[in-house]
C-alpha cells in the first residue's frame, strides 16, 4: 500500500512533528486562561442562561420550523438549526473555559499597574498617548480600549509604576518602548462584556 501523496513530499516524520507542534501551540491557546472570580461568575451565569433559557426555546424553534416541509428549501429550519449550534458551541466553550481556567486575584498595590486599572500609556515612537484598562483574555477588546494583561503591551506594564519605561514585544523581530503617564485604581464594575468567540 502506498502512502498518500503528501508523505511523498514532505516525509511523515516530518508532518507528524508539524501537527504535533499545531495541537500544543492551539492547546496552549485554548487552556488555563487566568481569569478573576469574576469573570467565572459571569460566565457560569451566561452558561446557565444558555442552558436553561434559550436552549429550550431553540429546540423549540427547530421543531416548530422542520414542521413547515421541504427541508432543502426551508430557510427558517435551516436558520434555527444554525442558531442552536451556534449556542451549543458557547456552551462547550464556557464549560471548557470554566473547567480549564487559572483563577487570579484582581487586587494590586495603589502605585502599580494591576487588574482592572485604567492606565495612560505613552507610545514614543508616535508621540502619542493612549489610555487603556487593563483585563483578563475573556473581556479584551482592542476597540473600547480593553486589553488583557496577556497581550504584548498588557504584559509589559503591568506590575510596573508611574515613570517606568517599558519595552512591548510584540514579536522576536519587533519591540517598541512605551512610558506609564498615570494610573487609575478602577475596579472591576461588570460592565466590560465577555468576548464572543
Amino acid at each position: 500500500m502506498r502512502p498518500p501523496r503528501i508523505f511523498a513530499t514532505i516525509g511523515i516524520e516530518s508532518f507528524m512533528r508539524e501537527h504535533r507542534k499545531k495541537r500544543k501551540r492551539k492547546e496552549a491557546l485554548s487552556m488555563n486562561d487566568e481569569l478573576t472570580a469574576q469573570d467565572i461568575q459571569k460566565m457560569q451565569a451566561e452558561l446557565d442562561d444558555r442552558r436553561l433559557r434559550l436552549m429550550p426555546e431553540l429546540i423549540e424553534e427547530v421543531k416548530r420550523t422542520r414542521a413547515f416541509g421541504d427541508l432543502s428549501e426551508n430557510y427558517e429550519y435551516k436558520a434555527a438549526k444554525q442558531f442552536k449550534n451556534q449556542n451549543e458551541s458557547r456552551i462547550r466553550y464556557l464549560e471548557k473555559m470554566i473547567k480549564t481556567a487559572v483563577v487570579i486575584s484582581d487586587e494590586s498595590k495603589d502605585d502599580e499597574v494591576g487588574m482592572f486599572n485604567t492606565v495612560d500609556v505613552y507610545f514614543e515612537d508616535d508621540d502619542e498617548t493612549e489610555t487603556y484598562k487593563i483585563v483578563t483574555t475573556v473581556r479584551g477588546n482592542s476597540l473600547k480600549n480593553l486589553i488583557s494583561k496577556e497581550s504584548p503591551l498588557g504584559a509589559a506594564i503591568f506590575g510596573h509604576k508611574v515613570g517606568d519605561r517599558c519595552e512591548v514585544k510584540v514579536n522576536d523581530d519587533y519591540s517598541y518602548f512605551v512610558k506609564i503617564m498615570k494610573i487609575q485604581n478602577t475596579v472591576d464594575d461588570g460592565s466590560d462584556d465577555l468576548r464572543k468567540f
